[in-house]
């Protein structure tokens, strides 16, 4: 079987093979580039299916490497290495489209099973479709193409963005609960996957805002509702 293919981005060269050799030994055929000019570089040439990232790094910091892996390509996976101490980094890594985080310090075990729950979400085809289109308002949404129709303007969603309007449509007009919804689409419901939700509604919203009837809602300590 192919294994996947995982770009480790680590400027500290004892942790970055620590973490090469682990990942490898678990059947992960890992890249290490010790700075974001050489992952970019690496990226933009060859296909992977998963990105670890330092935030702290020479030559191109973490945050600004994901941007421009995103630029390549949206969907791919992203987690982020950081100290605990840089939330405002994290919260602007999510509006990336970060997947996740890990702390440093962090065991070997916590971080394959953060990739193994990224992977088993990102590769496996929502089974429960009840249809391929939605209609919302004025807006035509394919979630198999990710697309979001209005007229003749199309939008071409992320695979979170499409998950979450999904699962929107599936609860139009009832309540969203934010704990579902959480655990449905980042695995875990912590911190900074709630804001990273957040973050995601408000890009919803502005996509829908073309129809004044359409209207995402927050429901105060509960969740969010779809109206249409």
């Amino acid at each position: 079987m192919k294994s996947t293919k995982i770009l480790l981005a680590e400027d500290d060269s004892n942790l970055g093979l620590l973490l090469k050799n682990y990942l490898t030994a678990k059947n992960f055929e890992t890249s290490l580039y010790i700075n974001g000019l050489l992952a970019v570089e690496a990226f933009s040439k060859e296909s992977f299916s998963l990105c670890i990232l330092d935030i702290m790094m020479p030559e191109m910091d973490g945050i600004t490497l994901a941007k421009d892996i995103r630029k390549i390509n949206p969907d791919v996976p992203i987690i982020f290495l950081t100290a605990r101490s840089q939330k405002e980094d994290i919260l602007e890594g999510f509006r990336t489209g970060a997947d996740d985080y890990i702390t440093k310090p962090f065991s070997m075990e916590e971080l394959l099973y953060r990739i193994q729950a990224i992977l088993k979400r990102t590769t496996v085809t929502y089974p429960a479709r009840k249809q391929d289109l939605y209609v919302i308002g004025n807006y035509t949404f394919n979630p198999l193409k990710q697309h979001l129709i209005f007229g003749d303007h199309t939008v071409k969603l992320t695979t979170k963005e499409s998950e979450l309007l999904e699962l929107l449509c599936r609860h139009s007009n009832e309540i969203l609960e934010r704990n579902f919804a959480l655990k449905s689409i980042w695995i875990d419901d912590n911190y900074f996957n709630a804001r990273s939700m957040d973050v995601y509604i408000t890009r919803l919203r502005k996509y829908l805002k073309n129809d004044p009837s359409v209207k995402i809602l927050n429901i105060h300590g509960r969740g969010y509702k779809l109206l249409n």
